[in-house]
């Protein structure tokens, strides 16, 4: 049935429903099931099982399964088919006052929506109609097509698969009290690393079990069928067993089935009433089980199995998602917008019970709606380095992590290539190992503040998470490994960019870079790494520091913890390397991007600048500076430190951020430092953090040096000279531009 405007609803408290397609006829229990909400005015969640708490909430999953749909078709766009077999279960959890809940599937993001909507979360952007909610349905400063964080209400990001866990896992690890639930989908769960993270995770905090994967076992991922669908119901609880998950809650659609629906998967939606309501409570009653077992120290998690786009317009991965021509009007979808229409006043019911659900709005009541407070941790010591002294930078770092440590307990440091092999010791010595077997010689407790899954992912993952979630965390990484765990960081950085709140830097730092690692081989060298990274600074909130030295390190890891909504990323050596700045220069460096290391007295052949990124690549470009300064040229060595703040202010989406951060070196500054006959830019990994200095160096001559290729090698300087960084590569390379900058002084030579 299709109306113009909502039947016997009070007008100014049914205003959200304008935009409504299909109203449906009052259902004959109304009277006796819904009278009154059953989330009672001052609760935040059910208070029993009666019959009118299971129906309301096979309402609320009929009513998100609408909008759900309806929503996808005003933009001919977006994935209704996997939160529509959810809905049963988010419907259930909401009920029963657990709204902490984030996702694995970015492709639920309509649903998520249309539950923010309901509750009256996304207000607070404005949306107050159904007719305001299709408007800014996948459009720029509206509702992504994917989720995030920055929509009121939602916790968390969700659009790569596999990384919705580490989310909760991070929410139930800082608020103890809260139920965290997870939506997964089974396309998801055919990456099996999902379950492997939370079995790491049971193994370091097994007293942490205050977060409720909810899988949702439907038989299909986006275009095909899942690769766990051909699992029996004895298998899939044998899987999870074998994580370590003691309680598994499964409730299986076909065991409720009076429609004789065929295959092992069904649609709820299509039975007759009894079996559906039978059918719900099990839903109701199965969540309610699963939450008080997790919150009571049990692992547990539910599964729902139920046919992928249950109660829509298509069934299987063909439910998944709409293309153009799927408007509202077109046949499938009009019968299942009439199909599963609502009367005005259940709308109203479900309206009113998800804005008590879990205490109000999600908006006003999800941990991540407000700012978590922080341990105070004063001023950090840091030691003082002359220059000309030998110090290991990555060493140096250890001792101030080992430090906040000691001063946060929530603090946690992420590895999973070991701190001892990174120089990285003092870490392990202070904070201890996470680990339930105690031995003092590994420096293993378990109490550690150290968690050490060998999966850059889980290391990243976690990390980011409690940056996200307001805590303090530090993942120390390889260089050569962490691409396996960047892309968590990169979608957190994105989501840090959009939030309301303060929360901490997502800080990581990568040591045992490619040049450090010539006995390994190619293996061990990648550190295009810094490209992906220094691709990113343009975002606004990205930065990809580069310490000179043991001093330099410290003045970065001082500055990473005191910023906010950032995402920072610093590279390091882990040998023994010569300081060349003060302390007070380190300061500087990281505050204004650069600094300048040295500069000759005099020259007559010319000024040479060189701009250069990382620490031990600096020991070639010293050895240069000697060989040029014998031959008459005057050269003045740059650490470009926090490249970030060398870009133009246009350059950089900064003033889109959350804390957004404007401060870049002015003209006259830059100059000071760039300018000369010739500049040439030296790295001994990715050269993209140099783009900022090249765009806007005025040198006549300009040249780039830096990582081409892996090989195995003796020493760093070997593979240095094998990508042509070496003291004679580089004096050649200055003489072929002084020619062209100045070339009757260069033709002199």
């Amino acid at each position: 049935m299709t109306n113009a405007s909502p039947r016997r609803a009070d007008q100014a408290e049914a205003a959200f429903l304008d935009g409504i397609l299909h109203f449906g006829q009052l259902p004959a229990d109304f009277d006796q099931s819904g009278r009154t909400a059953a989330i009672a005015e001052g609760q935040d969640r059910i208070q029993e099982m009666d019959t009118a708490s299971v129906r309301q909430t096979q309402w609320l999953a009929d009513a998100l399964r609408y909008l759900t749909l309806q929503l996808c078709a005003s933009k001919q766009s977006g994935h209704p088919g996997g939160f529509a077999s959810s809905a049963d279960a988010y419907a259930a959890l909401a009920m029963l006052g657990h709204t902490n809940i984030v996702t694995e599937v970015g492709h639920h993001a309509p649903g998520f929506y249309s539950a923010m909507f309901l509750d009256g979360s996304l207000e607070r952007m404005g949306i107050r109609t159904v007719n305001d909610l299709q408007s800014r349905f996948r459009e720029r400063d509206g509702l992504l097509g994917h989720l995030s964080g920055a929509i009121p209400g939602l916790l968390a990001p969700a659009g790569p698969l596999g990384q919705g866990q580490h989310f909760a896992m991070a929410g139930a690890y800082l608020n103890r009290d809260r139920l965290f639930p997870c939506t997964i989908g089974d396309g998801g769960l055919g990456e099996p690393y999902i379950l492997s993270a939370m079995k790491h995770f049971h193994t370091a905090y097994p007293e942490v079990t205050n977060f409720l994967p909810v899988l949702i076992w439907n038989g299909y991922s986006q275009e095909h069928h899942s690769m766990v669908s051909l699992m029996d119901n004895a298998q899939m609880e044998a899987y999870w067993r074998a994580h370590d998950f003691e309680r598994i809650v499964l409730i299986d659609a076909k065991e409720f089935d009076d429609a004789g629906q065929e295959g092992a998967y069904v649609d709820s939606t299509r039975f007759g009433p009894e079996a559906r309501m039978a059918f719900s409570r099990a839903v109701l009653e199965g969540v309610r089980e699963a939450a008080e077992s997790a919150m009571s120290g049990t692992l547990t998690c539910v599964v729902i199995k139920q046919l992928k786009g249950a109660g829509v317009h298509a069934s299987g991965a063909k439910s998944h998602n709409l293309y153009p021509g799927d408007t509202p009007e077109k046949d499938t979808i009009a019968a299942a917008l009439e199909r599963g229409a609502l009367a005005p006043e259940v709308w109203s019911l479900v309206r009113t019970n998800l804005s008590r659900a879990g205490g109000g709005p999600a908006a006003e009541t999800v941990v991540t709606e407000r700012e978590r407070p922080l341990t105070k941790i004063g001023a950090l010591p840091m030691q003082s380095f002359a220059p000309g002294d030998q110090a290991v930078p990555a060493s140096t770092l250890a001792a101030m992590v080992a430090e906040l440590g000691r001063r946060d307990p929530e603090f946690v440091v992420t590895n999973a290539d070991g701190n001892e092999a990174s120089a990285m010791k003092a870490i392990n010595d202070a904070l201890k190992i996470r680990h339930p077997t105690q031995d003092d010689l590994y420096n293993q407790s378990p109490s550690g503040q150290v968690y050490e899954p060998l999966n850059e992912d889980a290391c990243a993952g976690f990390a980011a998470g409690l940056a996200l979630f307001g805590g303090r965390s530090l993942w120390l990484s390889y260089e050569s490994f962490a691409i396996n765990g960047w892309p968590i960081v990169q979608t957190v950085g994105q989501a840090m960019a959009e939030l309301r709140r303060k929360t901490p830097a997502m800080v990581s730092m990568f040591t045992a870079g490619a040049l450090e690692q010539g006995r390994n081989g190619w293996t061990h060298q990648r550190p295009e790494i810094e490209n992906y990274i220094g691709g990113q600074m343009r975002n606004g909130n990205v930065y990809l520091l580069y310490p000179a030295d043991a001093n330099m390190i410290q003045a970065a890891y001082a500055w990473a913890i005191g910023q906010s909504n950032k995402c920072i990323a610093i590279v390091a050596s882990k040998s023994a390397l010569p300081v060349h700045s003060t302390p007070e220069q380190s300061e500087q460096a990281m505050r204004e991007g650069a600094v300048r290391l040295y500069e000759s007295a005099q020259g007559p052949r010319g000024t040479l600048v060189f701009a250069v990124t990382g620490d031990m690549v600096f020991q070639p470009v010293f050895a240069a500076k000697d060989r040029l300064e014998s031959e008459g040229y005057r050269v003045r060595i740059v650490a470009v430190a926090n490249p970030r703040r060398l870009y133009r202010p246009d350059d950089v989406a900064w003033s889109h951020s959350a804390e957004p951060d404007g401060d870049f070196m002015d003209d006259a500054a830059f100059e000071s430092l760039f300018h000369g006959d010739a500049l040439i830019g030296v790295s001994g990994g990715g050269t993209v953090a140099l783009e900022p200095v090249m765009l806007r160096s005025r040198a006549a001559a300009r040249d780039l040096v830096g990582w081409q290729r892996g090989e195995t090698t003796a020493s760093p300087a070997e593979i240095m000279a094998f990508n042509g960084i070496s003291p004679e590569g580089l004096e050649r390379r200055v003489k072929a531009l002084m020619v062209q900058a100045r070339p009757a002084l260069g033709n002199a030579a």
